[in-house]
């Protein structure tokens, strides 16, 4: 019998290394800006390039979660997990060793897009892999605390990553780390790669995960007919995902060039945001999954615009206040996630039609906030525009929400 622990771990690592490199990717944007565009390239039009390869990788999850979903559903979900995390290893440590715009000229930003893609098609499967691997070995009971070590995955990841930059600008200081500095941390993924290989190894296949390999349901059809739980996906997923952006991101990058203190205290109130996470999977379990998120979206919807003013405007304590005061309700809207969407899907298909539901949910609500967020900044000369069209999501997310039945007690076995 396979520990809770070892299923809840081997579940984690995947996301630890995944998310730790749009963690640094995002920390490094404007180095990695320079690094890979044309001197002639005005900064606005760099920024933009950068954060266009950025969506590429989004882009590509789509097609990920159904080619890697298949192997979850017709292989097992093992298989799924061993290749997504190989995949996107090897492409973070690329990205690592590309040779600059100033070496190679316009093949850099070519590779560095290809290299983001690899990585899109790998998280397409990676994340909701897990997210279906640690709820379907997890008791009925526990099901929202259990899944939620997925999401403890991503901040753990987001904390690497976020620390890694601070560590690696305050030692070399920041013209080293814009030259070459920034390259450390995609190359010390090695290391959660074989941290990941080794638990990973030897892992138990899921009941639900064999019963689905033997039924073999056809991909197109299947996602017609699960039309309802993709749409409500975006519903639950959208507006907690393009906040998290805003808030452990984007706020951090447009802060960090005053004093690195902000990057610090970003990397502390991710500590909190752990703990967040699984508060939000214990949650669930006790009054429903439906009802939490439904009050934390509400939440958030009234908090937005002045927990991010507090993070634009604020000194670094009031930086932190605004980043807990949203960080904290989106944390445990990400540990409600796992179980509330692996509970909406039906077996035969439950890997392929998820990992295409969110990953077409984040191309739309995570990786094109940063473009988007750019060019309204541009537009309305003020940092807090992106806010308005972020609480969209939120307004699309509620009345699809009110529309579900509670999910907690359904058996993932129909």
């Amino acid at each position: 019998m396979q520990s809770a622990l070892r299923t809840a771990a081997a579940g984690l690592i995947g996301n630890v290394l995944e998310w730790f490199d749009y963690a640094v990717y995002g920390y490094f944007s404007t180095e990695i800006g320079k690094q890979f565009t044309p001197e002639t390239m005005g900064a606005d039009n760099k920024q933009l390039l950068t954060f266009a390869i950025f969506w590429v990788g989004f882009a590509a999850r789509p097609v990920g979660g159904i080619v890697l979903g298949m192997i979850g559903d017709r292989v097992g979900r093992r298989a799924l997990l061993s290749i997504s995390i190989a995949l996107m290893g090897g492409a973070t440590l690329v990205i690592g060793l590309l040779p600059t715009y100033s070496t190679i000229g316009i093949a850099a930003p070519i590779l560095l897009g290809l290299m983001r893609i690899v990585q899109g098609f790998s998280l397409g499967g990676e994340f909701t892999g897990s997210m279906v691997y640690t709820t379907e070995l997890a008791s009925p009971r526990w099901r929202g605390i259990i899944a939620s070590s997925t999401a403890a995955g991503v901040t753990l990841g987001f904390i690497l990553g976020s620390l890694s930059a601070f560590l690696v600008t305050r030692i070399l200081g920041k013209e080293l780390a814009a030259e070459w500095g920034w390259r450390i941390p995609f190359l010390a993924s090695l290391l959660l790669v074989l941290i990941g290989y080794l638990l990973r190894h030897n892992i138990h296949e899921s009941e639900q995960g064999e019963k689905a390999a033997s039924l073999r349901a056809p991909v197109i059809q299947s996602l017609v007919s699960d039309w309802k739980p993709i749409v409500q996906t975006f519903g639950i997923v959208a507006f907690t995902n393009a906040a998290y952006y805003l808030t452990f991101t984007f706020a951090v990058e447009h802060r960090k060039a005053e004093s690195d203190s902000f990057q610090l205290v970003n990397t502390l109130s991710l500590g909190v945001v752990l703990v967040a996470k699984v508060l939000g999977g214990y949650v669930s379990d006790r009054i429903g999954r439906r009802k939490t998120m439904l009050i934390i979206t509400l939440v958030l919807m009234v908090t937005l615009y002045f927990g991010q003013w507090l993070m634009l405007y604020g000194d670094p304590f009031e930086f932190g206040m605004g980043q807990l005061l949203l960080g904290v309700p989106i944390a445990m809207a990400f540990g409600v996630h796992g179980a509330m969407l692996v509970e909406i899907f039906p077996l035969k298909t439950r890997v392929t039609s998820m990992s295409f539901a969110y990953s077409i949910t984040l191309a739309l609500a995570g990786g094109l906030v940063p473009l988007i967020a750019t060019w309204l900044i541009s537009q309305a000369g003020s940092p807090m525009a992106p806010v308005f069209f972020i609480m969209v999501y939120g307004v699309i997310g509620i009345p699809i929400m009110l529309g579900m039945k509670e999910t907690n007690h359904r058996s993932l076995d129909e």
